[in-house]
């Protein structure tokens, strides 16, 4: 007799028809992923009560969290469709439409319909930018191994924390943007194209990957910096770190277009920029 409820991975019971165990490991990340989740409903719903610095937290939580569940897949091997399709989901609340809200709510709904048009822009274009990921990972396809090194495009963790840099620096008292709605609109509209761009940023998925034995202790004492001045100074610290990823695009892209002529000189032919 089938059980009550479907198999969360549709493969796996066609692989495997007698395993009807499934190690808590294999689950983990799936719960991870549906926490992160919750951190942006939670936003959402901060964002409408206007008590912006929780919807924050709740975005930076939901950041962490989308980073600590692939890892997670990875490392106990429980990569599935399922939690693709998940994370994919869940992303596009975090990082869409959590942001967008927070911005509306918070200074876009000064200008209306247009306030609204430009929140909208945001989520889709987090959305369209999601389902080319996707859509690029489904293609069996040989990429260099330099690719790796890039995304095109600027990943929708790092455009939901940048686009939030006008109430970062409003929350510092280095600007007051009070009167500057439209600078929030056209600024989020900005960041919003740039994540369906083909601009290529640095991704630092083989960053800190091996260490060297003698950099342990410094990594570990910056890493206890880093969140000492999260949790003392979140906003200036947030603000300086979206104005620190910004300044690197034209960086990255010079980095990109030397990768891509070393390439075309190793082996003779050149690429096109495609999706990481």
């Amino acid at each position: 007799m089938a059980g009550l409820f479907p198999p969360v991975d549709p493969d796996a019971e066609t692989r495997r028809p007698r395993r009807r165990l499934v190690p808590f490991t294999a689950v983990l990340p799936n719960l991870v992923t549906l926490l992160g989740l919750c951190a942006g409903l939670t936003a959402i719903r901060m964002a409408v009560e206007q008590r912006f610095d929780i919807a924050v937290a709740a975005i930076i939580f939901a950041v962490i969290l989308d980073g600590i569940d692939g890892r997670l897949a990875r490392y106990f091997r429980a990569t599935s469709k399922f939690g693709e399709q998940l994370d994919s989901l869940a992303d596009f609340v975090d990082f869409g439409v959590a942001p967008a809200m927070l911005l509306y709510v918070w200074r876009l709904d000064e200008l209306s319909s247009f306030g609204w048009i430009c929140a909208l822009v945001l989520a889709i274009c987090t959305g369209l930018r999601l389902a080319r990921f996707n859509a690029a990972l489904s293609v069996d396809e040989k990429r260099p191994d330099w690719h790796r090194d890039f995304f095109v495009g600027i990943p929708a963790p790092a455009g939901a924390v940048a686009v939030l840099l006008p109430f970062f620096l409003e929350r510092t008292g280095l600007i007051d943007l009070k009167v500057a709605a439209i600078v929030v609109a056209l600024y989020a509209l900005a960041i919003a194209l740039l994540m369906v761009s083909r601009f290529p940023t640095l991704s630092g998925k083989r960053m800190g990957q091996r260490i060297p034995r003698d950099n342990v202790l410094p990594v570990l004492v910056v890493g206890v910096l880093l969140v000492a001045f999260l949790f003392s100074y979140p906003f200036s610290f947030l603000a300086f770190g979206s104005i620190v990823y910004l300044a690197h695009l034209p960086f990255a892209w010079r980095a990109w277009n030397r990768a891509a002529a070393n390439s075309r000189v190793e082996k003779g032919a050149g690429g096109t920029l495609e999706d990481n």
